[in-house]
C-alpha cells in the first residue's frame, strides 16, 4: 500500500468533533499503555488510601496529638490532594490527551497541583525546624514547641503557598479561565515564562531545600555527639536505660525524618534541573511528564515510610482496619505499648 493510500485510510479523531479549532486526540492503546495505566491507577488509590490512614490516626487518637505529628498530618493532607485530583486528572490526559472540563476545571486543577506541592515543601521545613530543637534543646523542647504555636505555623504555612500560587498563576497567564493560552480546544496546559523558572527555583526549591539540609546536618552532628556522650554514662545500669531510650526516640525520628527529606529531594531535583534546562515549558513533553509523575510518587512514598518506621503508625492502622477505632474511648488507646515514643 502507498503512503498516499494509507493516509486515506487513517481516521483522525479530535477532542471535539463539532469544533473547528478541536485538539486531535491521540488515543493511547497497546499492552505496555494499558500497563503503565493501570499502574499508576493502583499508585494513586494506595496514595489516597495510606493519606487516609495518616490522617486518620493522627486525628483520631489523642495520643498521638504531637507537634511532631500535627506536621505530619499537614504533608498527609497535601499528599491526599495529589492522589485524590492531581493524579487523576494527570492520569486521564495521559490516555487521549484531551481536556473535557471546560477552562474553569482547568485553572482549578492548576492551582491544586501546585498548591499541594508548595504546601508539602513548606510541611518539610517546619519538620526540620521541629526536629531541630527537638535534638539540639530537648530540655526547653516542650515549651518552645506546642500543638497551639505548630497549629499557627501550620496555617501560616499553607496561607504562604496559596499566596504563591495566585501569584504564580497570575504571572504566568493562568489566574482566570480567560487568560489562558491554548494551542487548540482541549488543551490544558501550563507554560512557563522563562524569568518566572528562576524565581521558582529559589523560592520553592533553592531556599527551603538549603534550610533543610542544613538543620538536618546539625541534627546528625549534635545525635552523634550525643550517641558518643551516651556511651561514656554506660556505666550506670540505672543511667543506662533512661539514657539509652530518651537518645534512642530522638534519633530515630530524625533519621526517619530525614530518609522523608531525602526521598522528597530525589523526587524534586530531576524536576528542577531539567526544567531550567529549557526556555519554556510544556505539559505535553515527555520530559515534563516523566519528572512531574516523580514528583507524584513522592506523595505515595511518605505514608510508606512512616509504615515501615512509625510504630505508632503500624499500630493505628492495625486498630483501624479490625474497625476497633469504633469502640468507645478508642481515641485514649495507648499507641505506644511496648514500644519507644517517637
Amino acid at each position: 500500500m502507498s503512503f498516499t493510500a494509507y493516509q486515506h485510510n487513517m481516521t483522525v479523531e479530535f477532542c471535539f468533533p463539532d469544533n473547528n479549532s478541536s485538539c486531535i486526540k491521540e488515543v493511547r492503546t497497546g499492552t505496555g499503555n494499558v500497563f503503565l495505566f493501570i499502574l499508576l491507577s493502583f499508585i494513586s488509590v494506595c496514595t489516597v488510601f495510606l493519606n487516609l490512614l495518616v490522617i486518620i490516626s493522627i486525628s483520631h487518637f489523642k495520643q498521638l496529638h504531637t507537634p511532631t505529628n500535627l506536621l505530619i498530618l499537614s504533608l498527609a493532607v497535601a499528599d491526599l490532594l495529589v492522589g485524590l485530583i492531581v493524579m487523576p486528572v494527570n492520569i486521564m490526559g495521559l490516555i487521549d490527551n484531551c481536556w473535557y472540563f471546560g477552562n474553569i476545571a482547568c485553572v482549578a486543577v492548576l492551582m491544586i497541583n501546585y498548591f499541594s506541592m508548595a504546601s508539602s515543601l513548606c510541611s518539610l521545613t517546619f519538620i526540620a525546624v521541629d526536629r531541630y530543637i527537638a535534638i539540639n534543646d530537648p530540655l526547653s523542647y516542650s515549651i518552645k514547641i506546642t500543638a497551639s504555636k505548630t497549629s499557627v505555623f501550620i496555617i501560616s504555612g499553607w496561607s504562604f503557598s496559596l499566596l504563591y500560587v495566585f501569584t504564580f498563576l497570575y504571572y504566568n497567564d493562568h489566574l482566570l479561565p480567560s487568560q489562558i493560552m491554548i494551542r487548540c480546544h482541549g488543551e490544558c496546559a501550563i507554560y512557563i515564562k522563562y524569568p518566572w523558572m528562576t524565581v521558582d527555583l529559589i523560592v520553592i526549591f533553592i531556599t527551603p531545600c538549603s534550610i533543610i539540609l542544613i538543620l538536618y546536618s546539625f541534627i546528625f552532628n549534635v545525635a552523634r555527639r550525643q550517641a558518643i556522650a551516651v556511651r561514656s554514662v554506660m556505666n550506670s545500669t540505672s543511667n543506662r536505660q533512661v539514657s539509652k531510650v530518651s537518645f534512642t526516640s530522638e534519633t530515630k525520628a530524625a533519621k526517619t525524618l530525614g530518609i522523608v527529606v531525602c526521598v522528597y529531594l530525589a523526587c524534586w531535583i530531576p524536576f528542577y534541573f531539567s526544567s531550567f534546562s529549557v526556555e519554556s515549558l510544556s505539559s505535553f513533553s515527555l520530559l515534563w511528564t516523566v519528572f512531574t509523575w516523580l514528583l507524584y510518587i513522592n506523595s505515595f512514598m511518605d505514608p510508606l515510610i512512616y509504615a515501615i518506621f512509625y510504630p505508632w503508625f503500624r499500630a493505628s492502622v492495625k486498630i483501624i482496619l479490625t474497625c476497633r477505632i469504633l469502640q468507645s474511648l478508642s481515641s485514649r488507646f495507648n499507641m505506644f505499648q511496648n514500644h519507644d515514643h517517637f
